[in-house]
This record gives C-alpha cells, sequence and structure tokens, in this order.
C-alpha cells in the first residue's frame, strides 16, 4: 500500500531520474496503483447493465429509455477519447488526471442522487466522458516505463482494465443487492475520491513527452493524421477491433442461454463469471514480457490462434459449464494478450503522442464492443446459441487471417524491424 510520504518519496525519485536522463524502472507498487485507478475508472461504464430494470423501476422511465442509460454512457465514451485523451499530449498528465477524476466523482454523485430521468442520463453521459481518464492513465505509465521495461508495465495496467471490466458487473450487482442500485455510484464515487488522493501525492509532476506546440485544434486532426501515415497503427487498431468484437460478442450475450433451460441461473451466479474471466486476464499478463523480448508478432499470432480455438468449448455450453469456463478463460487470455501488445508496439512509434495513439486506438475498441454486442444479441434470438459462436469465430478467424497476410508486410518496432521517429513534432 502507498502512503503518502513514501508516495512524495516515489515521485521526487521518478522526477530526479528523469532529469537526469537516466531510465527509470518503475517501482512495483506504483504501477499497481495505475492498474486499480484504471480498473476502478473504466468499470464505471459497466455497472449500470446490470441495474437497468431497477432503475428504469425507480425513476418511471419506459424501457425504450432505460435502454439509453447504456448508449449515452458508451457514447460519452467515445467522444472522450477523440475530445479529452490527445490532451495527454499538451497538459500535465498529473494535473489532468487529478482534475478528470474529480469531474468524474461530481458525475458519479449527480448519477447517485439522480431523481428525474433527464439527470442520471446527463450524469450517466457524463460518466462515459471522464472515464476515460483509464486512457489517460495508460499513457502516462507507458511514457514513465523504460523502453526495455515498457511491455510489462503495459501488461500490468491492462490487467487491471480488463479486470475492472470484468468484475464491474458482478459487483454492481452484489452491491445492489445489499443497499441498492443507488450505492454502486457512491461506493465508486468514495473510491474515485482515495485514488484520486493517492494519485495526487504519488505521481511525478511531470511528464517525459518533450513540449509540444500544437493548439487544441491541431491536436484533434493530428489524431488523424497519425492514422493516415503509421501503417502499424491501422493494423494495430483493426486487430482491436476484431478482438473486442469477439470480446463483447461472448459477454454481452452469455447471460442469454445461461438463465435457460438447463441452467436458470440467478443474475449473481452469472455475473460471477467475470471472476473466471480474470484468470485468463491475469495469466495474459505474461504478452507484456514477451513483448520487452522482441516478440510481439509472435505473441499476437499465438494469442489470435488461441481466440479462434476458444469458441470449439464455448459452443459447448449448454452441454457444460466446464467447456464454458475453459473457453473463458481462452477467450480472455487470448484477448488480453493481444491489446497488450497492440498498446505496447503502437506507444513506441511516437512516444510524444502516446496519449493520441492510445485514445485513437481506443476508438476501434468502442466499434468492435459495440458491433459485438449488437450483432449477438440480435443473432441469439433469430437462431440461438450456436450462430453466436458462429459469429464469435468469425471475428476471431478474420484477426487470425489479416495476421497471416500482414506478419512480414508491416514490421514491429519490438520486434528490431522498425525504428521509432525521431521528429519532436510527427503529427505537427
Amino acid at each position: 500500500m502507498l502512503v503518502p510520504g513514501k508516495g512524495e518519496a516515489v515521485t521526487r525519485r521518478i522526477d530526479h531520474r528523469s532529469r537526469e536522463g537516466s531510465e527509470v524502472v518503475l517501482p512495483r507498487g506504483v504501477v499497481i496503483l495505475f492498474a486499480v485507478a484504471c480498473g476502478a475508472a473504466v468499470a464505471n461504464v459497466y455497472f449500470s447493465q446490470p441495474l437497468l430494470v431497477t432503475m428504469g423501476h425507480d425513476l418511471a422511465m419506459s424501457p425504450a429509455l432505460v435502454g439509453s442509460v447504456v448508449t449515452l454512457t458508451q457514447v460519452g465514451y467515445g467522444l472522450g477519447l477523440f475530445l479529452l485523451v490527445p490532451l495527454g499530449d499538451v497538459a500535465d498528465r498529473r494535473r489532468l488526471i487529478v482534475t478528470q477524476l474529480l469531474l468524474l466523482v461530481l458525475a458519479l454523485a449527480v448519477v447517485a442522487t439522480a431523481h428525474t430521468a433527464a439527470i442520471l442520463l446527463a450524469g450517466m453521459a457524463a460518466v462515459g466522458l471522464l472515464a476515460v481518464v483509464t486512457q489517460t492513465l495508460m499513457a502516462f505509465a507507458a511514457s514513465l516505463a523504460p523502453p526495455a521495461e515498457r511491455g510489462r508495465v503495459v501488461g500490468l495496467v491492462t490487467s487491471g482494465v480488463v479486470i475492472g471490466i470484468l468484475l464491474a458487473r458482478t459487483v454492481s450487482g452484489l452491491l445492489a443487492d445489499l443497499a441498492g442500485w443507488r450505492s454502486v455510484y457512491l461506493v465508486s464515487a468514495s473510491l474515485t475520491a482515495l485514488l484520486t488522493l493517492v494519485l495526487y501525492r504519488v505521481l511525478p509532476h511531470h511528464s517525459d513527452a518533450p513540449p509540444t506546440i500544437l493548439r487544441y485544434g491541431q491536436l484533434l486532426r493530428s489524431t488523424i493524421t497519425l492514422f493516415a501515415t503509421e501503417r502499424l497503427l491501422r493494423l494495430r487498431a483493426l486487430f482491436g477491433l476484431l478482438i473486442f468484437a469477439a470480446f463483447s460478442t461472448l459477454w454481452s450475450s452469455i447471460a442469454l442461454p445461461l438463465s435457460e433451460a438447463p441452467y436458470f441461473l440467478s443474475h449473481s451466479a452469472i455475473g460471477a463469471l467475470g471472476l473466471i474471466g480474470v484468470v485468463g486476464a491475469l495469466a495474459a499478463t505474461a504478452a507484456g514480457r514477451l513483448n520487452d523480448r522482441g516478440l510481439s508478432r509472435q505473441t499476437t499470432g499465438i494469442a489470435l490462434a488461441l481466440l479462434t480455438a476458444s469458441w470449439l468449448p464455448l459452443s459447448f455450453t449448454r452441454n457444460s459449464l466446464w467447456a464454458l469456463i475453459v473457453g473463458v478463460i481462452l477467450l480472455d487470455l487470448a484477448v488480453q494478450a493481444v491489446h497488450v501488445t497492440n498498446q505496447t508496439l503502437i506507444y513506441a512509434l511516437h512516444p510524444d503522442a502516446g496519449s493520441r495513439l492510445i485514445g485513437g486506438y481506443m476508438v476501434f475498441y468502442s466499434i468492435g464492443s459495440a458491433i459485438g454486442a449488437i450483432a449477438a444479441t440480435f443473432l441469439y434470438t433469430l437462431a440461438g446459441w450456436g450462430a453466436v459462436c458462429v459469429l464469435g469465430s468469425a471475428f476471431s478467424c478474420l484477426g487470425l487471417a489479416l495476421w497471416a497476410f500482414t506478419r512480414h508486410t508491416i514490421p514491429d518496432p519490438a520486434a528490431g524491424g522498425a525504428t521509432r521517429s525521431n521528429d519532436p513534432h510527427p503529427t505537427r
């Protein structure tokens, strides 16, 4: 646990070494703090999913209006990725992170105390917009890590993100059962306030990113320019879209077969599946270390093969819960491994543009998640669980085929096949 006194010492040590130009090995406690903060922030996007019916009854909302709770949260998140995350490349990241977290506390308090549908929807949109502090934290952690350790750091922090996503539904369901749906957001607001205080004491005052003269409009346009000029970024963004389409295909629809015969599982039991997914997420932290050893291409190929294979046991979900457990572990391990690899590689392209790179990449993550969720629920209604598994395996196979056709044509920086840009302002 990081206490304020020790946190100040860590901050001084990081700042001192950064000024000296020497490599900084981030203490494991600081990396874990980044991971916890990322997981807590991103979980706010998913808390509402098991609470929609209760929210609707409490505020007398129509089913269509209740459904817009999730939609507005995701829209806010998507806007934040494009409008807020790039600010990490031109502002003091410590100040930016603390400010966003304080505003997030306020937004969570608005949701927890909302007594009309309009206030709830406005609060949820603000929660989604501000939850993108997760990506600013990710870029900050990557900037503080020396290149030889960057994969390990990104892997650990990304584990926090994935665990936050997987546990969000479980935690919100349990808290709602104990103390009502509003308690979920009150507890999250309290935790976020505590994390804000700790981060304020621990984070260094300045990032390693060189100063930039980009104005806000130029900053947003430069994100698009990065995609136009960097083939590796486009490829890794497409990998991200496909793996999270497969991820969302499973997690947005798995409650449907499990709530029917022969299982008839409760919402709490279904939510506990997130605990199983955490096993895969934790195991995949090895992907970061493999990237540090220059094995990013091999890691991607193996992970995509595992992702494709995971749909075989998942297809037997109606006959065996053990098959489901094996499939969930394989799928989450594979998605985590590719996601860690993607972020490690794209950050290495232009470390000074790390926030824009990661924010732009995560837009594709959001698109993939939305496609998977919409398509999976539609197909389940139309043709059942078998069709959902075909959809998930199709996304996975596309990713594997894309890797097979591009593995020798687009070099990976971590594999020594590409050089990092020396231009301090590549998108100016």
